[in-house]
Protein backbone atom coordinates (compact mmCIF):
# COMPACT_ATOMS: atom_id res chain seq x y z
CA UNK A 1 0.00 0.00 0.00
CA UNK A 2 1.12 3.55 -0.75
CA UNK A 3 -0.32 6.94 0.12
CA UNK A 4 -0.27 9.63 -2.51
CA UNK A 5 -1.78 12.69 -4.10
CA UNK A 6 -3.59 13.28 -7.39
CA UNK A 7 -1.56 15.66 -9.55
CA UNK A 8 -3.85 15.73 -12.60
CA UNK A 9 -4.50 14.11 -15.96
CA UNK A 10 -2.54 14.12 -19.21
CA UNK A 11 -1.95 11.97 -22.28
CA UNK A 12 0.92 9.81 -23.43
CA UNK A 13 1.52 7.76 -26.57
CA UNK A 14 2.09 4.02 -26.70
CA UNK A 15 3.20 3.55 -30.27
CA UNK A 16 0.40 5.18 -32.27
CA UNK A 17 -2.19 4.82 -29.50
CA UNK A 18 -3.08 7.81 -27.31
CA UNK A 19 -3.52 6.81 -23.64
CA UNK A 20 -5.29 9.09 -21.10
CA UNK A 21 -3.42 8.83 -17.80
CA UNK A 22 -3.68 10.22 -14.28
CA UNK A 23 -0.45 11.36 -12.66
CA UNK A 24 -0.15 10.34 -8.98
CA UNK A 25 2.56 11.47 -6.61
CA UNK A 26 3.01 8.19 -4.71
CA UNK A 27 5.22 8.88 -1.74
CA UNK A 28 7.61 9.11 -0.19
CA UNK A 29 5.79 7.42 2.69
CA UNK A 30 7.22 6.91 6.17
CA UNK A 31 6.47 4.21 8.73
CA UNK A 32 4.99 6.15 11.65
CA UNK A 33 3.83 3.34 13.93
CA UNK A 34 3.93 -0.44 14.27
CA UNK A 35 1.11 -2.25 16.07
CA UNK A 36 1.35 -5.87 17.19
CA UNK A 37 -0.92 -8.58 18.56
CA UNK A 38 0.62 -8.57 22.06
CA UNK A 39 0.04 -4.88 22.70
CA UNK A 40 -2.76 -3.82 20.36
CA UNK A 41 -4.55 -7.07 19.50
CA UNK A 42 -3.64 -7.02 15.81
CA UNK A 43 -0.69 -6.43 13.48
CA UNK A 44 -0.67 -3.21 11.48
CA UNK A 45 1.49 -0.43 10.09
CA UNK A 46 0.70 3.27 10.06
CA UNK A 47 2.07 5.18 7.08
CA UNK A 48 2.41 8.95 6.84
CA UNK A 49 2.59 11.20 3.79
CA UNK A 50 2.92 14.94 3.02
CA UNK A 51 4.64 17.44 5.28
CA UNK A 52 2.75 19.22 8.05
CA UNK A 53 3.82 22.22 10.13
CA UNK A 54 4.88 21.37 13.66
CA UNK A 55 2.83 24.25 15.09
CA UNK A 56 -0.33 22.64 13.65
CA UNK A 57 0.38 19.24 15.23
CA UNK A 58 -1.09 18.33 18.62
CA UNK A 59 1.30 17.06 21.31
CA UNK A 60 0.16 13.39 21.38
CA UNK A 61 0.71 13.14 17.61
CA UNK A 62 4.02 14.96 17.92
CA UNK A 63 5.21 12.31 20.37
CA UNK A 64 4.42 9.55 17.86
CA UNK A 65 6.31 11.34 15.09
CA UNK A 66 9.34 11.98 17.32
CA UNK A 67 9.43 8.33 18.37
CA UNK A 68 9.52 7.35 14.68
CA UNK A 69 12.16 9.99 13.99
CA UNK A 70 10.21 11.74 11.23
CA UNK A 71 8.70 15.19 10.70
CA UNK A 72 4.90 15.59 11.16
CA UNK A 73 2.74 14.26 8.32
CA UNK A 74 -0.71 15.39 7.17
CA UNK A 75 -2.11 12.15 5.77
CA UNK A 76 -1.95 9.02 7.94
CA UNK A 77 -3.38 5.62 7.13
CA UNK A 78 -3.23 2.29 8.92
CA UNK A 79 -3.24 -1.06 7.16
CA UNK A 80 -3.08 -4.64 8.40
CA UNK A 81 -0.02 -6.78 7.72
CA UNK A 82 1.63 -9.85 9.23
CA UNK A 83 5.00 -8.88 7.77
CA UNK A 84 6.01 -6.36 10.45
CA UNK A 85 9.62 -7.55 10.59
CA UNK A 86 10.23 -6.17 7.08
CA UNK A 87 9.64 -2.59 8.26
CA UNK A 88 11.36 -0.27 10.72
CA UNK A 89 10.05 2.88 12.40
CA UNK A 90 10.88 5.89 10.28
CA UNK A 91 11.57 3.76 7.20
CA UNK A 92 11.04 5.59 3.90
CA UNK A 93 8.91 3.81 1.28
CA UNK A 94 9.03 5.10 -2.29
CA UNK A 95 7.16 4.35 -5.49
CA UNK A 96 9.79 1.81 -6.56
CA UNK A 97 8.18 -0.62 -4.09
CA UNK A 98 5.40 -0.97 -6.72
CA UNK A 99 7.74 -1.87 -9.59
CA UNK A 100 6.61 -5.07 -11.28
CA UNK A 101 2.95 -4.47 -10.36
CA UNK A 102 0.80 -4.10 -13.47
CA UNK A 103 -2.60 -3.24 -11.97
CA UNK A 104 -3.60 -1.16 -8.94
CA UNK A 105 -6.73 -0.18 -7.03
CA UNK A 106 -6.96 3.52 -6.15
CA UNK A 107 -9.20 4.93 -3.39
CA UNK A 108 -9.98 8.60 -2.88
CA UNK A 109 -12.69 11.02 -1.77
CA UNK A 110 -14.93 12.05 -4.65
CA UNK A 111 -15.75 15.70 -5.35
CA UNK A 112 -18.62 16.96 -3.20
CA UNK A 113 -21.49 18.36 -5.27
CA UNK A 114 -23.90 19.37 -2.53
CA UNK A 115 -27.58 18.46 -2.43
CA UNK A 116 -28.83 16.94 -5.68
CA UNK A 117 -32.18 15.70 -6.92
CA UNK A 118 -32.99 12.12 -7.88
CA UNK A 119 -32.35 12.65 -11.60
CA UNK A 120 -28.78 13.80 -11.08
CA UNK A 121 -28.04 11.64 -8.03
CA UNK A 122 -29.61 8.34 -9.12
CA UNK A 123 -30.14 8.82 -12.87
CA UNK A 124 -33.95 8.76 -12.63
CA UNK A 125 -35.80 9.43 -15.88
CA UNK A 126 -38.22 11.98 -14.39
CA UNK A 127 -41.97 12.29 -14.97
CA UNK A 128 -43.37 12.87 -18.44
CA UNK A 129 -43.93 16.41 -19.67
CA UNK A 130 -47.51 15.83 -20.92
CA UNK A 131 -50.96 14.61 -19.87
CA UNK A 132 -51.58 16.63 -16.76
CA UNK A 133 -48.17 16.36 -15.10
CA UNK A 134 -47.87 19.77 -13.46
CA UNK A 135 -44.54 21.03 -12.03
CA UNK A 136 -43.45 17.50 -11.08
CA UNK A 137 -41.16 16.75 -14.02
CA UNK A 138 -37.99 16.13 -11.98
CA UNK A 139 -39.50 14.61 -8.83
CA UNK A 140 -38.93 11.04 -7.71
CA UNK A 141 -42.52 9.87 -7.47
CA UNK A 142 -44.12 8.21 -4.45
CA UNK A 143 -41.96 7.50 -1.37
CA UNK A 144 -44.57 5.51 0.55
CA UNK A 145 -44.82 1.78 1.09
CA UNK A 146 -47.27 -0.58 -0.57
CA UNK A 147 -50.34 0.02 1.59
CA UNK A 148 -51.89 2.42 4.08
CA UNK A 149 -50.81 0.14 6.92
CA UNK A 150 -47.24 0.28 5.68
CA UNK A 151 -47.03 3.83 4.44
CA UNK A 152 -43.62 4.63 5.92
CA UNK A 153 -40.64 5.36 3.66
CA UNK A 154 -38.69 2.06 3.26
CA UNK A 155 -35.02 1.95 4.23
CA UNK A 156 -32.64 2.45 1.34
CA UNK A 157 -35.18 4.36 -0.75
CA UNK A 158 -33.41 6.38 -3.45
CA UNK A 159 -34.18 10.03 -2.76
CA UNK A 160 -32.66 13.47 -3.13
CA UNK A 161 -29.68 14.22 -0.90
CA UNK A 162 -25.95 14.77 -0.71
CA UNK A 163 -24.05 13.82 -3.85
CA UNK A 164 -20.33 13.04 -3.80
CA UNK A 165 -17.84 13.61 -0.95
CA UNK A 166 -17.58 9.90 -0.22
CA UNK A 167 -14.87 7.28 -0.45
CA UNK A 168 -14.66 5.76 -3.93
CA UNK A 169 -12.39 2.95 -5.15
CA UNK A 170 -11.53 2.44 -8.81
CA UNK A 171 -10.24 -1.07 -9.47
CA UNK A 172 -7.90 -2.64 -12.00
CA UNK A 173 -6.18 0.51 -13.25
CA UNK A 174 -3.23 -0.37 -15.48
CA UNK A 175 0.11 1.09 -14.45
CA UNK A 176 1.48 2.80 -17.56
CA UNK A 177 4.73 4.29 -16.26
CA UNK A 178 6.92 4.75 -13.17
CA UNK A 179 9.05 7.83 -12.45
CA UNK A 180 11.13 6.69 -9.48
CA UNK A 181 13.21 9.87 -9.36
CA UNK A 182 10.13 12.09 -8.83
CA UNK A 183 7.95 9.47 -7.06
CA UNK A 184 5.34 9.60 -9.81
CA UNK A 185 2.99 6.83 -10.88
CA UNK A 186 1.00 7.06 -14.13
CA UNK A 187 -2.16 4.96 -14.37
CA UNK A 188 -4.54 4.61 -17.28
CA UNK A 189 -7.91 6.33 -16.84
CA UNK A 190 -9.49 8.61 -14.24
CA UNK A 191 -9.48 8.37 -10.47
CA UNK A 192 -11.79 9.98 -7.88
CA UNK A 193 -11.26 13.33 -6.24
CA UNK A 194 -9.94 16.79 -7.13
CA UNK A 195 -6.37 17.79 -7.89
CA UNK A 196 -4.15 17.47 -4.79
CA UNK A 197 -6.71 15.08 -3.25
CA UNK A 198 -5.20 12.32 -1.10
CA UNK A 199 -5.24 8.74 -2.38
CA UNK A 200 -4.60 5.21 -1.19
CA UNK A 201 -2.94 2.99 -3.81
CA UNK A 202 -2.97 -0.80 -3.42
CA UNK A 203 -2.03 -3.76 -5.57
CA UNK A 204 -5.14 -4.90 -7.43
CA UNK A 205 -7.01 -7.71 -5.68
CA UNK A 206 -8.84 -8.93 -8.81
CA UNK A 207 -6.01 -8.95 -11.37
CA UNK A 208 -3.20 -11.46 -11.19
Amino acid sequence: MLLGKKIGMTQIFEGEKLIPVTVIEAGPNFVIQKKNVEKDGYNALTLGYDEKKEKNTIKPEMGVFKKAGVTPKKFLKEFRTDNLDSYELGQEIKVDSFEGIEFVDVSGTSKGKGTAGVMKRHNFGGNRATHGVSRNHRLGGSNAGGAASNSNVPKGKKMAGRLGNENVTVQNLRVVKFDVENNLLLVKGAIPGPKNGYLVIKKSVKKY
